[in-house]
């Protein structure tokens, strides 16, 4: 399977992601050496799958808590249709703690995900929120605790197979074969 379709991932793509998922400061050359595919090869499929935007980005996954931002709160809110979703998210961005912003279907007309440092503090982003122009009313939901965090390999690992995800990793070199078993189990790489 080449990676020419849109979408389309074939087994090495999925291992350079889930190796770099992994290790994400490993370099071309070890990631090539790991993955048995030329350095040449490697470095071509990362560039095409950043330049089709598969790959997104190279950035540290930082936890808002371990920033002090210990409250994650989810709010539904309706918006005057006037104006449009585009100027509201606009305004949205602008504060710091709004972290993500969806357009959704349903009761609401958008959904963000903020985060606060105390509960007090999740009011004062609130008060933010609800006087941006064009936000007519807001619902909130506080998070009591994450069940699953934000995770992108099981969806990477189905789009190679095209149905469910694989657990074989059969085309996946020793080491890196033993740091994806070692992830899958929940350690962290050494």
């Amino acid at each position: 399977m080449t990676t020419s379709a849109p979408g389309a991932i074939d087994r090495l793509d999925a291992a350079l992601i889930e190796l770099l998922a992994a290790e994400p400061r490993v370099g071309v050359l070890e990631a090539s050496r790991r993955l048995g595919a030329a350095r040449g090869t490697v470095q071509a499929r990362l560039d095409r799958m950043r330049d089709r935007g598969v790959i997104s980005g190279y950035g540290p996954d930082v936890d808002p808590a371990a920033l002090g931002y210990e409250v994650t709160a989810f709010i539904t809110l309706e918006i005057r249709q006037a104006g449009g979703h585009d100027p509201v998210a606009e305004r949205l961005a602008a504060i710091p703690e709004v972290l993500e912003v969806h357009t959704i279907t349903g009761a609401g007309d958008m959904l963000c995900r903020v985060v606060a440092r105390t509960n007090a503090d999740l009011q004062r982003v609130l008060d933010a929120i609800v006087s941006a122009e064009g936000v007519v009313r807001s619902a909130t939901l506080i998070s009591l605790a994450t069940q699953v965090r934000y995770r992108i390999l099981p969806l990477v690992r189905a789009a190679v197979s095209g149905t469910r995800p694989q657990r074989s990793l059969w085309w996946v070199s020793g080491a890196a074969k033993r740091v994806l078993q070692l992830a899958t189990l929940g350690v962290p790489p050494c």
